[in-house]
């Protein structure tokens, strides 16, 4: 019998990089700059509700502005999930996915609690809404793929050192199973806090690698759940991949490519 292993991103590659974002403050245009200029993706957890104030990214800006990365729910107006009755979490997160559909033209599948409020009554409500993942602001400090996308814990917040992390997200060491570095915050915390060159250092210095997956929440939960979808023989000698995206794996420790609606037999 074969050893296989899931520990492959897109392209045979065992790390990815994701950058989450809350708010959709005006900031977001300088971020999204340095994100575009170093080819990295980032998901932008918007409030629909707040379109009209000032400091926020404009209606009308949300399809250009984050063309390429991803657009996705905080709830309309960002309450405390956890103090609101069922009816309303329904009616915040159906109208924030409405909202931001016409704005960005595709199906919003993704969001991040306000405040990093949840509980299990939350978590069932979203569930019926057609989310299919949702960020917590829980660091684990560590590069794991989450067991429960609707309680998805990142790396850190961008203030913890994250350029520190590169080396370790990077170690060789780490090449026999999945490393996902994920990081979140809020833009305008850069202009709080005068450091952009934090991010900007940041991005530099992790762009452009091959061994590195850039991409957004929702292409990484549509990848995963492609792995699992992914149906072998007993003797681990033949792959059948149902889904409409490749597959890549490890078999007696080597990468393995099963492209979309194909079997591969070794």
């Amino acid at each position: 019998m074969h050893r296989v292993v899931f520990n492959r991103f897109p392209g045979g590659v065992s790390r990815c990089l994701t950058m989450s974002y809350d708010d959709g403050r005006k900031e977001d245009v300088r971020l999204v700059e340095i994100f575009n200029k170093n080819g990295i993706k980032g998901t932008f957890h918007l409030n629909s509700g707040f379109f009209c104030r000032d400091n926020v990214i404009s209606f009308e800006d949300v399809k250009d502005l984050y063309k390429g990365h991803e657009v996705s729910c905080h709830m309309a107006t960002h309450p405390w999930p956890t103090i609101i009755p069922e009816t309303a979490k329904l009616a915040e997160i159906y109208e924030d996915r409405k909202a931001l559909e016409k704005a960005c033209g595709y199906p919003v599948r993704g969001m991040s609690y306000p405040y990093g409020n949840f509980d299990d009554e939350t978590i069932k409500v979203i569930k019926n809404t057609g989310i299919e993942y949702s960020r917590t602001v829980h660091s684990t400090n560590n590069f794991d793929i989450p067991e429960d996308f609707l309680r998805w814990d990142p790396t850190c917040h961008h203030r913890h050192d994250i350029v520190d992390k590169i080396p370790v997200f990077l170690d060789p060491g780490r090449d026999s199973h999945y490393n996902l570095f994920y990081v979140w915050g809020h833009s305008y915390e850069f202009s709080h806090n005068n450091n952009w060159e934090l991010i900007e250092e940041f991005c530099a210095k992790i762009s452009g690698l091959e061994n590195v997956w850039y991409a957004t929440n929702i292409e990484i939960v549509d990848y995963i759940n492609a792995t699992k979808s992914l149906r072998m023989s007993l003797e681990l000698d033949s792959f059948y991949n149902p889904s409409a995206i490749s597959v890549w794996l490890t078999v007696d420790g080597q990468t393995l490519e099963i492209p979309a609606g194909t079997t591969v037999k070794i």
